[in-house]
């Protein structure tokens, strides 16, 4: 009997020893955790906001290819295409894309680590950052859009280059015949 007591008395310090170590914060993150922090960035209204955002350096986009190519394009085209884009935008189901990364964050992070990003958002710094993240990523991407395009520009020029090459070099290369 002792020592059916004794080994209950060790088990028991065992077991809450271990749950003692165990720290909620360290737990994983729960699909309320992540909505929780979501609802802290406002993620919904802040997706409709980028999305406005973003809308007007993709116009700018647009009115700089029509008015490179307006001679071979239809007089409506700028108007048709930012219309298809704006569509686009306007049709993406943010509701269940937002749904969608739960299970992503669930793997990134803590329950600890949303936490601490839901508190975050909620300061007075956090508010800032998300009200300016609309604006800022349409700057960025104002600045950014011209620097793509160039660099897509040189890799298109080089691509092009280099398959006149090959195609001069299977020219002049004898044909290999088949036995």
């Amino acid at each position: 009997m002792k020592r059916i007591l004794i080994s209950f008395v060790l088990c028991l310090a065992l077991v809450s020893a271990g749950l003692a170590q165990q720290n909620p914060a360290d737990a994983p993150a729960t699909k309320a955790d992540v909505e929780k922090y979501l609802q802290a960035m406002h993620s919904h209204d802040m997706m409709l906001q980028m999305m406005d955002a973003m809308a007007v350096p993709m116009h700018k986009m647009m009115h700089e290819q029509y008015m490179k190519d307006k001679d071979r394009l239809p007089a409506d085209f700028e108007a048709r295409m930012n219309k298809i884009m704006d569509d686009m935008l306007q049709g993406l189901p943010w509701d269940d894309i937002l749904q969608a990364t739960v299970p992503v964050y669930q793997k990134h992070f803590t329950r600890g680590d949303l936490e601490a990003a839901a508190a975050f958002y909620s300061s007075p710094a956090g508010q800032k950052l998300l009200r300016e993240m609309p604006s800022l990523l349409a700057d960025t991407m104002e600045v950014m859009m011209p620097v793509m395009q160039k660099h897509l520009e040189t890799v298109g020029d080089r691509v092009r280059q280099q398959v006149a090459e090959m195609l001069k070099e299977s020219e002049t290369a004898p044909a290999t015949t088949k036995n």
